[in-house]
């Protein structure tokens, strides 16, 4: 299906599905039955594979049940909850390990094994014995207020057991048993309705519905993996929940605490077999370092906990018959070839389009239209192909080599030497481009325009509106009212959302230019070491390599953006509308550090690391990775890292409580 049509095409089976939600899980009273659901569902997936660029937060297929339909309150997490990197084999894991062990300066590290409920996650806030607040995952940083719903569940206690803490947070996943799931699968199908597809599906949907007195009819259970403690702390994350279980609270019983990596690779290789007699489903197990002390010193990417991982089992294949190859062409100009599979049943779904990921990918498995081919999926989104029939190939089948033009401008591919993947050069008029270029420009951790969508940023493009990002600041009221199907309210909307975004902060300007390899945090490293754009702009590769974090790639990539007159143009404009390009200048409080470097280990009272690392830097101090002999001194927590108490004795390097550092800084 070509662009234009794909557009109209995936706004109507939003419009349909979100119609067909509500009537399902508000007024149970469905039109369509779910098969007809999960047809326009899977429809509307591969029109999305096609054109992922056209993916918006609020699409159904990023959604679970009637996340869309609730009319319930949002809230920030205390804590992002975020997500976990992912590893399928034993060497990955190994790998973890030994950086872990590294960055630690240990032999050997404590973990804690933990199986991988499929459910929906969920952050538990009690008070004084009582559950006060559920809020769902949603988007990490924030989720959806369920309490009600998951007051209904039977596994929770109404008050908790003698012992707990005043206030407190405990994060799980919320699911539904195999037998649960069948029951009610049995009622619908005695009551002549449709049956349900999976556990998750209904576990997730049944907690966003309106009425808990529905929601109490569901067979729900929870499982509680994390505990978070406001007014106490335990040393390990494993103790946090042995004492939650004491509460009453239900913490799964098949954890197991592993010492060293081989313990854990016992632990996966038993769960790998026994899973299949569970009551629930599991894809795969949850490895965290146990130590607390450890897992504030390792600390956390901008994305992942550092000091944790989820390891996949391995997953289910099927084969099939390979129809054609299709191409993409991402926000960054990548070329990703797309396998056109014929239809094949793989965990529940069914599997039309499978990532071919690069041409290098494509030469390894030597695979040609007409193949028959062995598909995979497990816990990846997109399935993937992991192998070719080969005796079943007719011996005329011709190779299949990669395309030389982009598949939307007709530009020739470049490749990079040393890279896998081909590139559309056409980085300033190749329409996914733009419009992805566009779509990251709004997103809400770069310019946070809300009021702009993916669907609109694609209709300004193709009403010539805007072409490149300058030009949302010159969009008035009387241009988007020109468009088909839109209001005054709305077109007031937009632009007070683009006039808002002026306010945000340099980083986030800089991270919203989309300069290729520069990800939220690098932005965040070159706005403060550099100050300002200009000061930026004019950078040297051995300037920017100076800088924590900034390799010769990323060096070399912010150097090309900056030269390239197509760029200067564009970063004048936004500083003529107003944009913030300059860094702003967090105030010293005193100097009474200034010229020491302080290395900061352990779990602390009174303030978290993140903010004694805020107050060292704000009186004029330098936050050190490792203990060595320049190191002034140890700011050591509870549960101090032995390797760098060690190393600290040997250099005879000061160790200060908390107490004693405050005690050198101004009241």
């Amino acid at each position: 299906m070509q662009r234009p049509e794909a557009i109209t095409r995936i706004a109507q089976i939003r419009s349909d599905l979100h119609r067909h939600n509500y009537l399902y899980y508000v007024r149970a009273e469905p039109e369509i039955s779910d098969h007809e659901f999960d047809t326009l569902l899977k429809e509307l997936e591969a029109l999305e594979l096609q054109y992922p660029d056209l993916i918006t937060e609020d699409s159904p297929t990023q959604q679970v049940g009637s996340d869309i339909v609730g009319d319930f309150q949002t809230e920030k997490h205390q804590r992002p909850m975020l997500s976990l990197g992912n590893t399928y084999n034993a060497e990955e894991l190994r790998e973890f390990d030994a950086r872990i062990r590294k960055a630690l300066e240990i032999d050997s590290v404590v973990y804690s094994c933990e199986l991988k409920i499929d459910g929906l996650a969920i952050s538990l806030h009690y008070e004084y014995g009582q559950l006060v607040k559920a809020i769902t995952r949603g988007d990490g940083v924030q989720g959806d207020v369920v309490t009600e719903n998951v007051k209904t569940l039977r596994s929770l206690p109404p008050k908790l057991n003698a012992g707990a803490p005043q206030k407190f947070e405990i994060r799980g996943e919320i699911f539904m048993h195999r037998k649960g799931f069948e029951r009610l699968n049995e009622e619908r199908a005695a009551a002549g309705q449709a049956l349900y597809a999976n556990p998750r599906n209904v576990a997730s949907g049944s907690l966003k519905t309106k009425d808990s007195r529905e929601v109490a009819k569901r067979p729900l259970d929870i499982g509680l993996y994390h505990y978070y403690g406001d007014d106490q702390s335990f040393p390990s994350h494993s103790q946090g929940l042995q004492e939650a279980s004491r509460w009453g609270l239900p913490v799964p019983e098949t954890s197991q605490l592993c010492e060293g990596i081989d313990a854990v690779i016992d632990f996966l290789q038993k769960w790998e077999i026994d899973r299949h007699d569970l009551s629930f489903d599991t894809d795969g197990v949850v490895v965290k370092v146990d130590s607390i002390a450890q897992q504030e010193e390792l600390g956390f990417t901008a994305k992942v906990p550092r000091w944790a991982i989820a390891y996949k089992f391995p997953t289910e294949t099927a084969q099939t018959l390979l129809r054609g190859i299709s191409y993409q062409v991402g926000r960054t100009g990548a070329i990703t070839p797309v396998a056109e599979l014929e239809p094949v049943l793989l965990l529940g779904t069914t599997v039309k389009r499978a990532s071919l990921h690069n041409s290098n990918e494509m030469q390894r498995l030597d695979i040609r239209v007409g193949d028959r081919v062995y598909v995979e999926k497990g816990g990846e989104i997109i399935p993937k192909i992991i192998g070719v029939v080969l005796e079943a190939r007719n011996p005329n089948t011709p190779e299949q080599p990669f395309i030389t033009h982009c598949p939307e401008c007709e530009t020739p591919l470049v490749r990079a030497e040393g890279e896998a993947q081909h590139y559309c050069p056409n980085q300033r008029h190749c329409p996914p481009q733009v419009v992805g270029k566009l779509e990251h420009f709004i997103g809400r951790k770069a310019m946070d325009i809300q009021s702009v969508g993916s669907e609109m940023c694609e209709t300004l493009y193709r009403a010539d509106l805007v072409k490149n990002v300058a030009d949302f600041y010159d969009l008035s009221e009387s241009d988007i009212l020109k468009l088909e199907r839109m209001g005054e309210k709305s077109a007031t909307n937009i632009i007070k959302g683009i006039a808002d975004s002026k306010l945000q902060a340099f980083e986030r300007v800089l991270f919203a230019l989309g300069i290729r390899f520069v990800g939220e945090t690098v932005a965040k490293k070159l706005a403060y070491a550099f100050g300002d754009i200009e000061a930026l702009s004019k950078a040297d590769s051995e300037a920017l390599i100076a800088v924590d974090e900034i390799g010769e790639r990323i060096a070399e990539s912010v150097i090309r953006y900056f030269e390239d007159p197509e760029s200067q143009e564009l970063i004048e404009r936004l500083s003529a509308h107003g944009l913030i390009l300059k860094a702003e200048k967090q105030e010293a409080k005193g100097d009474e550090l200034a010229g020491k470097t302080i290395v900061i280990s352990g779990v602390f009272e009174i303030h978290s690391r993140d903010d004694l690392k805020a107050m060292v830097e704000a009186h004029g101090g330098k936050i050190g990775s490792g203990v060595s002999a320049k190191t002034s001194f140890l700011l050591a927590g509870s549960g101090i890292g032995p390797s760098k108490l060690a190393k600290a004795e040997t250099l005879g390097v000061p160790l200060l409580s908390e107490t004693e550092f405050l005690a050198l800084l101004p009241i």
